[in-house]
């Protein structure tokens, strides 16, 4: 199995925590999205993902993109560590909040989003992150409201869930920009019991081989 990923993708990050906690082995081959013009673009990788993005999962005869169907994936071939509720109810609230972040406010932040705004749309530094934090604070104004019906050590009661697994990317791009915090505390306390995992810990940014 091979992962096909970038160190501070947000979408990469799930996948590696998925990987992590469902304790699989997997040939991790980096994709900077930034050097020599972003590899994403270059011919070998449009082969195996048009779109041009990463994450892009190989396994045997398989080439899967978009983070949540690879976690999917993962959760049907390996389910000895669910990272959904089983009742149907509280699995389609989780995937809810998932898509929360994988739909609504991680794409308005993504690198080609921003590399949009400050080239063709010629936006300066400063407006740039006006728009960001933007975004981000809508977002996680909603996430903090739903986590207060459902959130207990992490989002959804006491067992880890693919709602931390985007959760935690998204915080840490959050941090990164310097997005004030104070407004979301179950949001804070939820991301510092993560990164208390090994799981996330190893998954961390700053932790893979490609990181600079």
């Amino acid at each position: 199995m091979k992962l096909h990923g970038y160190w501070r993708s947000s979408a990469a990050y799930r996948v590696r925590i998925a990987l992590n906690l469902k304790g699989l082995q997997v040939e991790h081959c980096p994709v900077h999205l930034i050097n020599n013009g972003g590899e994403q673009h270059s011919a070998g990788y449009k082969l195996l993902n048009p779109a041009e993005l990463v994450p892009t999962l190989e396994d045997g005869e398989l080439s899967l993109n978009q983070s949540l169907a690879i976690i999917q994936y993962l959760e049907d071939s390996y389910p000895h560590v669910a990272l959904y509720p089983a009742d149907p109810a509280q699995k389609a609230a989780v995937m809810a909040f998932a898509l929360d972040i994988a739909c609504d406010i991680h794409p308005l932040n993504n690198l080609r989003v921003l590399q949009y705004l400050t080239g063709p749309l010629a936006l300066s530094e400063a407006e740039k992150m006006q728009w960001i934090k933007h975004w981000l604070a809508i977002g996680f104004t909603a996430l903090e409201k739903r986590l207060q019906c459902t959130a207990g050590r992490y989002c959804f009661g006491d067992t880890v869930t693919v709602a931390d697994l985007c959760l935690v990317p998204q915080v840490y791009n959050a941090l990164r920009f310097q997005l004030e915090m104070t407004d979301y505390p179950l949001i804070s306390a939820i991301y510092q019991r993560c990164n208390q995992l090994e799981a996330f810990q190893k998954a961390a940014p700053e932790q893979q081989s490609d990181a600079v």
